[in-house]
């Protein structure tokens, strides 16, 4: 089973920057989809940003598209993977809670809903971002 921990959170002024950390582990193939979320008390939660695995085909939500970049690094044993959202020309509007989630079930992203999976099969708890004005 996979399991997800974020990190990197906190808060910042209008125009700064943030990188999250997601830890993943527990794959059982190379094959799957991972997006980050970020969701608002009161608001439906939106994908920002989807990266396939199996193929590197990354999308983003027209909202964060030119600021905030999505990357990856494996450990060295390969146990655990670490995505980083960095964000960047923060603002107002991005304070939410983010969280990461993984699609093992369909390897690819959701092409209709930019930055979203097909189906999450598994979540993180989240790390709250907020931009001062």
């Amino acid at each position: 089973q996979v399991e997800i921990v974020e990190s990197g959170g906190g808060s910042v002024q209008n125009g700064g920057s943030l990188r999250l950390s997601c830890a993943a582990s527990g794959f059982n193939s190379p094959h799957y989809a991972i997006a980050w979320f970020r969701e608002v008390p009161g608001k439906k939660r939106e994908g920002i940003v989807c990266r396939s695995n199996t193929d590197n085909s990354t999308f983003y939500k027209d909202s964060v598209k030119g600021r905030f970049t999505i990357s990856k690094t494996d450990s060295e044993d390969e146990s655990e993977t670490m995505f980083y959202l960095h964000m960047t020309r923060l603002n107002p509007e991005d304070t939410a809670r983010y969280l990461c989630a993984v699609d093992e079930r369909y390897w690819y992203c959701a092409h209709s809903r930019p930055g979203a999976l097909n189906q999450a099969t598994a979540w993180g708890q989240g790390t709250q971002v907020t931009v001062s004005a």
